[in-house]
């Protein structure tokens, strides 16, 4: 099969790889449909993390069932399949708290490498929803969106604990963090924040449900942010950034008895102490359990509540993943879709 492989930083190959295998009788083997590049893999596209050697890329997959182990129960060829960036058995005592990503016995699908034609999804059962049917194509982004992006905004929400009366900030105008957007539309915040510098995200913010936008950063946005809510800060904050200045950006812009959901994967972070402990906000984040939401996403996507496959901007068959994911290194796109 054809897939995606990152060399070293700047360095993107599309080239033949192993077909997959069951492995495990509690595997699937999936021919995708669409993935994607995610902005979690242009840090070691950008030589934030280092590469130990060739690595298959990609954690973002939809598609369709082609085989499955003989003891996958839930699942039959044919079926049109959704999956988290984590494998889970969705049994264990973490995933019945609803912490698929903390699963015992997790795997991250970002060490298969989803950026190909056809997939092997460990712990099938767990890890994969079905549609009702095989959707149409204009649904196709949406479902693809559902894989990590729209879940980890989500949960971002989710853990900012925002609804009805809320006043919701979101640090971050990527992908995850326009979703973080739809979604405290969808839960009911009363007033939504966004934190962008860039005209064509903020347009695509506005149209998810933001209120406000604020251009400025650090320091001065939080000053910002503070105008905008008589001095006090937002109820709820979710960072999709994962960097020193995001983290004390989202902490500084939470009122205290507040709560920050941080969901971009961390890189140098460290929190001072005395901020932390006189801020008197609540920290809550980390990978997200997108299989806790699957369901419910699906639905709304399937019944066209939600529209989140929006957020790409640039389609590319899979031959071109390298232009992909320069384009988003370069934000000439928010996030890039790939056909196989």
């Amino acid at each position: 099969m054809r897939g995606a492989v990152m060399y070293a930083p700047g360095d993107v190959r599309v080239e033949d790889r192993p077909d997959p295998r069951i492995e495990q009788p509690t595997d699937a083997i999936i021919r995708l449909t669409a993935t994607c590049v995610c902005g979690s893999d242009l840090w070691p596209y950008r030589g934030v993390e280092k590469l130990e050697g060739p690595t298959p890329m990609g954690h973002e997959y939809v598609g369709i069932v082609e085989e499955v182990g003989n003891e996958v129960t839930a699942l039959k060829p044919g079926q049109f399949v959704v999956g988290s960036f984590w494998a889970s058995d969705n049994t264990c005592a973490n995933c019945r708290n609803g912490y698929q990503s903390g699963c015992i016995h997790r795997v991250l699908m970002g060490t298969i490498g989803t950026q190909s034609e056809y997939a092997r999804i460990p712990l099938a059962d767990g890890t994969l929803v079905a549609t009702p049917e095989v959707p149409s194509a204009e649904l196709i982004p949406s479902y693809l969106a559902a894989s990590d992006v729209l879940g980890t905004g989500w949960f971002g929400v989710v853990a900012a604990e925002a609804g009805p009366g809320k006043t919701v900030a979101v640090v971050g105008d990527g992908a995850v963090g326009l979703l973080a957007i739809l979604a405290a539309k969808q839960l009911g915040a009363e007033r939504i924040i966004a934190f962008s510098r860039h005209a064509d995200r903020q347009k695509l913010a506005t149209e998810f449900g933001a209120t406000d936008i604020v251009t400025e950063r650090g320091d001065e946005g939080v000053a910002r942010i503070k105008d905008l809510t008589d001095g006090l800060g937002a109820h709820s904050v979710v960072e999709a950034v994962g960097t020193q200045e995001s983290m004390l950006q989202a902490m500084h812009s939470t009122r205290p008895g507040g709560n920050v959901g941080f969901v971009g994967v961390a890189h140098d972070v460290n929190l001072p102490g005395m901020d932390l402990f006189m801020s008197l906000v609540r920290l809550h984040g980390g990978p997200a359990p997108v299989r806790r939401f699957l369901p419910d996403l699906l639905d709304l996507i399937g019944n066209r509540t939600i529209d989140p496959g929006k957020v790409f901007d640039l389609d590319l068959p899979l031959e071109q993943a390298a232009e992909g994911y320069k384009a988003m290194d370069e934000r000439r796109a928010i996030k890039t879709l790939l056909r196989p």
